[in-house]
């Protein structure tokens, strides 16, 4: 099992700053998921800095996204920009009815899939292991529903170039997989007796990353921009179950959250150049993927995941695969 304590990740977090986010997006909407806390907020608030007309917080609790939205509007002096919207990824029907709600806007510009969990205590959600729910079918379902609204914004407004941006995690380098060599890899990972729940969030993001990439072959960027950011180790509430060791990681190693905040902005300010990449930093860097994503047995672990997240998927929303 690879360590990510390297000296690029050292360096990363003490030594190199993510620039701070410049540009415009004056007259787009923006979608951030997971908006009401953490790096989510942060990159919210950089978003209404930046002269977005519309943001939209994608949140589980909108009583913490009512007060997120306070505080965002109120530090950039911009009330009425922010609107919160609820959503549980871990129930389709949620991302299935946020999704319909999103296709009847006027325009999407860009949506940064942020929303994530991290926790050591199992637990099923849509018959699945509830972090790989969460992570991987509720984050993907999401991007597959966001896609025509998407494209359809580029189709009326030629001078943007729409993303769909997902926050993934250098710790996809941590397992090692064997399972993706087994049948309905997705059932086993979804076994109690089975689970390895003290490397459930590294491997549902190794997950994350797999189907991305497979996501952002099958999308032309022209159209819209598929990436994948890597914020660092940040300081969150991502972990807030994840248990009292990584709690202590996080106090010695994270970097701040309105730091790492910035390489979510990096994936929505890029170019063409970002699509189906991953990025660290706010840089495209490609060698910051896992050997195993690189390798040969990796892009036959990547088709045999997204064969089993998508045909779930079309059990959820018929046709959804008609939306790339």
């Amino acid at each position: 099992m690879p360590s990510i304590l390297t000296t690029g990740f050292l360096y990363s977090q003490f030594i190199f700053r993510p620039a701070y986010p410049k540009g415009t997006l004056d007259g787009q909407t923006i979608l951030i998921t997971g908006a009401n806390v953490g790096l989510g907020l942060e990159a919210a608030r950089h978003v209404v800095r930046l002269g977005a007309s519309r943001v939209i917080l994608g949140v589980r609790n909108v009583k913490a996204g009512e007060q997120a939205k306070q505080e965002i509007e109120n530090s950039n002096s911009r009330p009425g920009v922010c609107e919160v919207w609820e959503v549980d990824l871990a129930s389709y029907s949620s991302v299935l009815a946020f999704g319909d709600r999103i296709s009847k806007l006027p325009r999407l510009d860009s949506a940064i899939l942020n929303a994530g969990l991290a926790t050591q205590t199992f637990e099923l959600a849509e018959g699945y292991e509830r972090t790989i729910t969460v992570n991987v079918f509720g984050t993907l379902l999401m991007g597959l529903l966001l896609l025509p609204k998407l494209k359809a914004t580029k189709a009326d407004y030629p001078e943007t170039h729409p993303h769909l941006t997902f926050v993934v995690s250098e710790v996809h380098r941590i397992p090692d997989f064997e399972e993706w060599k087994e049948d309905n890899i997705l059932q086993i990972l979804s076994d109690k007796n089975k689970a390895q729940m003290d490397i459930r969030y590294p491997l549902s993001k190794l997950l994350e990353v797999l189907v991305v990439l497979e996501l952002a072959g099958r999308v032309r960027g022209s159209e819209v921009i598929v990436n994948m950011v890597n914020p660092g180790f940040c300081h969150s509430q991502l972990g807030r179950e994840a248990g009292f060791a990584f709690g202590v990681m996080k106090f010695i190693l994270a970097r701040s959250t309105e730091v790492g905040s910035r390489t979510l902005l990096a994936g929505i300010l890029t170019g063409l150049e970002s699509h189906g990449s991953y990025m660290s930093d706010g840089l495209v860097e490609n060698t910051g993927l896992s050997s195993f994503v690189r390798s040969s047995d990796g892009a036959k672990a990547r088709t045999k995941v997204w064969n089993e997240v998508t045909t779930i998927l079309e059990g959820a929303r018929p046709g959804i695969l008609q939306n790339i």
